[in-house]
């Protein structure tokens, strides 16, 4: 494998870029927050990137230490990568980052992908508390590990388990809410997000 490139700064920032500022990688850890995930499944879904791209910036994550491979026991027998603990750590650099460009979202371009599971990040800034959350899109349904110390912090398809909070809403709220436009507690006040479940978020939601 061919040395990484370097900025050659002792900077603490230029080192995290020497690991992280190609393009892709960080959407790469996006994915891999929502837990293990087969190559095809990362090509899925970050529409754009080429086979070749994909496959060498996750070689470099492997070298670097962000990221690990594995093989599912039978009968899956497939390879996934797997953030390693290092990898995780980048969760609230991620979200900084998307709170930040939150500015630039604006309306959805003709040209724009959209998965579920992209509003996993903001949803998670937007709640308090722990716990399991079943979150309900048109584009699909994806579930939310609100303050989670280690493991996957998303995944897509219903929750694995009974959540302590199931939430429906539409695409024009959830856009909302992850521009900053709109505070999920008014969301659900206003009555443009339906919330059920028993468990503590759901009620701190219902109360908010």
């Amino acid at each position: 494998m061919p040395p990484r490139r370097s900025y050659d700064q002792y900077c603490s920032a230029a080192r995290a870029l020497d690991l992280v500022g190609d393009r892709w990688t960080l959407l790469i850890v996006r994915e891999l927050l929502a837990g293990p995930r087969r190559y095809t499944d990362l090509h899925a879904d970050l529409p754009g990137v080429s086979t070749d791209v994909l496959a060498s910036r996750l070689k470099d994550m492997e070298r670097d230490g962000l990221a690990g491979r594995r093989r599912l026991p039978p009968p899956g027998a497939a390879y996934v990568y797997e953030l390693t603990e290092r990898g995780r750590a980048l969760l609230p650099v991620l979200q900084a980052l998307g709170e930040w460009g939150r500015p630039e979202l604006g309306e959805p371009r003709p040209t724009d992908a959209v998965r579920a599971h992209w509003f996993a990040l903001p949803l998670l800034q937007a709640l308090d508390g722990e716990g399991l959350v079943e979150v309900r899109l048109e584009e699909g349904v994806f579930h939310l590990r609100v303050g989670a110390d280690s493991g996957p912090v998303y995944g897509d398809g219903p929750a694995p388990g009974e959540p302590d909070a199931r939430l429906v809403l539409d695409h024009a709220v959830c856009t909302a809410v992850a521009r900053g436009e709109l505070a999920l507690a008014d969301a659900v006040r206003d009555g443009r997000v339906e919330v059920s479940g028993d468990g503590t978020l759901a009620k701190a939601l219902r109360e908010a």
